[in-house]
């Protein structure tokens, strides 16, 4: 493995924005539906936050971003502990194959079960079939249909 998993950093911003942009390029949030830039320098800020539950990872080879992951903790009426939902993950399509999104996600097992936490859980869309193969080695289908209103 020639690269690391680490939380990212403020310098971080210019690299990790090609991988940003690229993560919603898949889930087709541009022209009308795209994430406005308020949004992403928001949730940039957010990061760095000490009061804020949400946390960046990326994984770094030599100053180059191959990925990034964005996770969350959160409180549930079902334990004590906080849950983790690992909100978003990303590799460049040159990463790809090269366990770096296996690595990320490991990445936030360790922190969450350093946070205390009693699950990390997401969710990707049932025709994401490539990063579902990744899914199903490291982690349980819990079979839960989401449901969602936006306003």
């Amino acid at each position: 493995m020639g690269f690391e998993i680490r939380p990212a950093r403020r310098e971080d911003y210019a690299a990790w924005l090609p991988l940003w942009a690229g993560y919603n390029a898949f889930y087709e949030r541009e022209g009308p539906t795209a994430i406005a830039e308020e949004v992403t320098r928001t949730t940039w800020a957010r990061f760095f936050d000490p009061y804020e539950p949400m946390h960046a990872l990326v994984a770094d080879e030599g100053g180059q971003l191959l990925g990034m992951t964005h996770y969350l903790f959160h409180r549930s009426t079902s334990a004590i502990q906080p849950s983790c939902y690992l909100q978003d993950l990303f590799t460049s399509p040159a990463a790809r194959g090269k366990g770096v999104g296996r690595a990320l996600i490991e990445g936030v097992y360790a922190r969450a079960q350093e946070a205390g936490a009693t699950r990390v859980y997401w969710q990707t869309q049932e025709a994401n079939a490539t990063a579902r193969k990744l899914y199903d080695q490291v982690a349980d289908l819990s079979g839960f249909i989401v449901y969602r209103k936006i306003f």
